[in-house]
């Protein structure tokens, strides 16, 4: 079975823009979303931006007055961001987001992880080993944005096949298949090439964490945790650390 990488960077990263209903769509949900959780700035200060991708939230962040490190360990999602960004204060960077804390300079008043991005750690130890690095990273009275999916209760029967898009030329549909502690995701892909449609299947690996886990893992690294409906269906948890 393909890693996260590549099963990002060789099956979904070419399409995720199209995923997302295109780029201007995308990144006016991202804003949207972070002016209304987001912490509003006194002074320049910087955000980090974990599991990027092509800058829902990183173009908003800094639109928003924060210098943003933005990090996903897909180049092909970067350099969509790249083509966007101008002058904006954005330092893209190609890495695991498990290592950000060696590319900022500087403690963070904000670090996001949204998207589904917390689900495709490889285990729990990672999701509270990068909780750890994250309260460490924080100014002291910074703030920790998530959201991700729960997979906690599983989907039964044919609720396990959802639609993602389609449109003439393309459709993406998921199937879940589930373990004790991960769901398997399968991503089947149709693309019409001339008169005639190819099929093109890749699966990976996420963890089922349930938000009142998260809700607990933060709290053990001192997070004061407020747990929230998010976009799409996402659990949203806004943690606070308090000094």
């Amino acid at each position: 079975m393909p890693s996260v990488i590549e099963h990002y960077e060789h099956h979904l990263a070419p399409i995720y823009v199209w995923m997302a209903g295109g780029l201007d769509a995308a990144i006016a949900r991202g804003q949207a979303e972070v002016y209304a959780v987001c912490p509003r700035l006194s002074k320049s200060q910087w955000a980090v931006d974990l599991g990027a991708g092509f800058g829902m939230h990183a173009i908003p962040l800094a639109d928003y007055g924060y210098s943003v490190l933005a990090i996903d360990s897909s180049r092909t999602l970067l350099d969509t961001m790249k083509n966007r960004i101008g002058t904006r204060p954005i330092k893209t960077v190609t890495d695991d987001l498990l290592s950000f804390r060696q590319h900022l300079s500087a403690p963070a008043a904000l670090i996001v992880c949204m998207g589904d991005t917390l689900t495709h750690l490889p285990d729990r130890q990672s999701v509270e080993s990068l909780f750890a690095d994250v309260a460490q990273a924080l100014e002291d009275d910074g703030t920790f944005i998530l959201t991700f999916r729960d997979y906690s209760a599983p989907l039964i029967g044919s609720k396990r096949f959802i639609p993602v898009r389609s449109d003439t030329d393309r459709i993406l549909t998921c199937f879940l298949e589930y373990e004790d502690d991960t769901v398997t995701v399968h991503d089947i892909l149709h693309e019409r090439d001339g008169s005639e449609w190819r099929q093109r299947v890749s699966a990976y690996r996420k963890l089922r964490l349930s938000s009142d886990w998260v809700s607990r893992a933060l709290q053990a690294r001192g997070f004061h945790v407020k747990t929230e409906q998010g976009l799409a269906g996402m659990a949203r948890l806004i943690a606070n650390r308090t000094p």
